[in-house]
């Protein structure tokens, strides 16, 4: 089931099952990040508002809560940055009184420098932020953030988070070949990160189509190679291996399958025809692609999937 600012519970690489709940309608964002999953960002901004009817997406989400009982997280997450929205702080702790599950929240970390944000996020049980960099060069060239917007803001903003909050951060680095897998760059994000003190660092590299086709991926070796640098608190983030005999999962399969069987399409004609979020499907074409199922392929710069 779900709802018109939910999508999933999807299979997550790091929340299990995780219920999305978006709140930024596609695609605002402080970012405009080279390797996005989801493509250029069309409103660049860090301008904080209800974009989203906040009564109606808790709504939503209390819909599910009713009729589904395979839920890890209630993830924010969705089509740009969620902490744009100026009620997610309402959200999470409404969230929290009517049930256990944990709640997540994926962001960029533009905004965490802002101590309402900052405030607003200490309700929820794990935040996962993302960092590229430690320079203004890289910053620019991976996220192209909003002009205005410093790197140094940025981490400023992480650390201080820190401080005041008592839940768990699980920091993702994202790595893209020749832009900042460079030693100089893993040092210094090394002792950039020592001051954050994340509870987890997840290493991450581009494995979905990106916005740019330079946005390369590291090998599982050079992956390998970067954990040690991080030492104990650091992890590569693995495929999730879902459970085949769920029927939630095995249906959703075969509804993109079955859209890939007409002729190669791009993932906005999947959303089209089958009616599900672009985070949702790029989850199960994710697992088609590796399972060898579907692939990918290239026509006119754009991408798009066929049957194997």
């Amino acid at each position: 089931m779900e709802t018109k600012y939910t999508y999933g519970p999807v299979p997550s690489r790091r929340l299990r099952f995780s219920l999305g709940i978006d709140l930024i309608p596609f695609k605002n964002c402080s970012f405009d990040c080279i390797y996005c999953q989801l493509g250029k960002t069309t409103n660049k901004t860090i301008k904080r508002k209800e974009y989203l009817p906040t009564e109606e997406i808790l709504k939503g989400v209390e819909e599910i809560l009713k009729n589904n009982d395979r839920i890890d997280y209630l993830t924010f997450s969705g089509s740009g940055e969620p902490t744009l929205h100026s009620k997610i702080g309402y959200l999470i702790t409404e969230l929290k009184k009517i049930t256990e599950i944990p709640v997540a929240v994926l962001t960029n970390s533009s905004l965490l420098f802002m101590p309402d944000v900052q405030e607003e996020l200490s309700n929820a049980d794990v935040v996962l932020p993302t960092l590229c960099g430690t320079t203004q060069e890289i910053f620019n060239k991976i996220n192209r953030p909003i002009p205005d917007l410093n790197i140094e803001k940025v981490i400023r903003g992480l650390v201080d988070f820190r401080q005041l909050y008592k839940g768990r951060i699980w920091l993702e680095i994202m790595l893209i070949k020749g832009l900042n897998d460079e030693q100089m760059n893993l040092d210094k994000l090394r002792m950039v990160v020592e001051k954050i003190a994340p509870d987890r660092i997840h290493l991450n590299t581009v494995v979905r189509p990106p916005s740019e086709k330079y946005a390369l991926p590291l090998s599982i070796e050079e992956l390998q190679r970067i954990e040690k640098i991080f030492g104990d608190n650091a992890e590569i983030i693995a495929s999730f291996k879902a459970k085949r005999g769920s029927v939630y999962l095995l249906d959703t399969e075969r509804t993109i399958l079955e859209v890939v069987k007409r002729r190669p399409v791009t993932l906005d004609d999947i959303c089209s025809l089958t009616s599900l979020h672009r985070n949702e499907v790029l989850k199960y074409l994710d697992q088609l692609h590796r399972a060898k199922k579907v692939k990918l392929t290239e026509h006119d710069n754009r991408n798009y999937y066929e049957i194997l």
